[in-house]
């Protein structure tokens, strides 16, 4: 994940592996609790900043598009090695050192 970035999952309280229906349903739940109608007025300042999370975290993860284009800047990248061959019984593996390459002899 970048530095400083919010984890826009966490904010809707998903995992990145939610379907889009869990995003929608995560979204209108948060949206009900910290609305400025349909909630109470004791942490309002606190709510507001909550919501204006919230709805910044929708805007990404509800769009399919964007929300790939988030996961590939996000997620840590996984690197596919292929499995090494053992060498062949009763032979040494090959040990590659670095080549240093000279010109043949009577060329510059």
């Amino acid at each position: 994940m970048t530095s400083g970035a919010p984890d826009l999952y966490a904010i809707l309280g998903l995992t990145s592996e939610a379907t889009q229906e869990e995003i929608l349903r995560a979204y209108r739940a948060l949206l009900r609790e910290h609305h400025p109608d349909t909630r109470a007025t004791a942490h309002a300042a606190e709510s507001d900043a909550r919501l204006g999370d919230v709805l910044a975290a929708y805007r990404v993860l509800g769009d399919p598009v964007r929300r790939a284009d988030y996961d590939t800047r996000t997620q840590p990248r996984i690197r596919h090695h292929r499995p090494r061959r053992p060498a062949a019984p009763g032979r040494p593996p090959i040990v590659a050192s670095p080549v240093l390459w000279q010109p043949p002899p009577g060329r510059s």
